[in-house]
């Protein structure tokens, strides 16, 4: 069994060193080769913001259109094309099920919503009710029942007593400790005097 192992092991080529020259190359090439893609990537992320800027600001620009469809992009494509979007002021929605075919669609805000966002920025507006609560239920409450209440600044005393009539033990809380201590006291004197078996 030693012998198969040893012929296998001998059989194998050895694992490169750590300080090869040509590992070190490679390594390099790897290094340079995946640099140079990021960079690649990162220019096409930048041409492709440029020209998706230009085609919303061409779509804001015609006074035509209150919608636009984009083709089905990759989610770092949508992505890029909604923080354009959000910029420029204009809404955006992603469709589509699948991630190869989600689209982009933006929409122009319509006149409505921009004076509604204008009103709140603006500050909350004065509100004032329709009717008075107060004429609507005075049938309950009356007329001056709030007024009558409201200048009754005495507690009420009576609040969370019960009656002497709704209890079913009368004794204060101390004839009912001073029962339950003597009832101890009873047992305790009980049990010293059995005798143990």
């Amino acid at each position: 069994m030693a012998d198969l192992l040893g012929s296998i092991l001998s059989s194998m080529e050895k694992p490169p060193s750590v300080g090869d020259q040509e590992t070190r190359r490679k390594a390099r090439e790897q290094a340079a080769c995946l640099k140079k893609l990021q960079e690649q990537e990162k220019r096409q992320k930048v041409e492709f913001r440029k020209r998706m800027e230009k085609e919303v600001s061409d779509f804001i620009q015609d006074s035509g259109q209150t919608k636009r469809k984009f083709q089905p992009m990759n989610k770092i494509e949508r992505s890029i094309l909604h923080d354009v979007v959000e910029v420029a002021g204009l809404t955006s929605f992603s469709f589509g099920e699948d991630d190869e075919c989600r689209y982009v669609m933006i929409f122009k805000k319509e006149l409505a919503q921009w004076q509604e966002e204008e009103a709140t920025q603006q500050g909350p507006a004065v509100v004032s009710p329709v009717s008075d609560y107060k004429d609507k239920y005075s049938h309950l409450i009356g007329k001056g029942a709030a007024k009558d209440a409201a200048h009754m600044l005495q507690a009420n005393k009576t609040y969370g007593c019960v009656p002497v009539a709704n209890k079913r033990d009368t004794r204060s809380i101390e004839e009912a400790m001073n029962e339950i201590r003597a009832k101890k006291r009873l047992r305790q004197s009980g049990e010293e005097g059995t005798p143990s078996s």
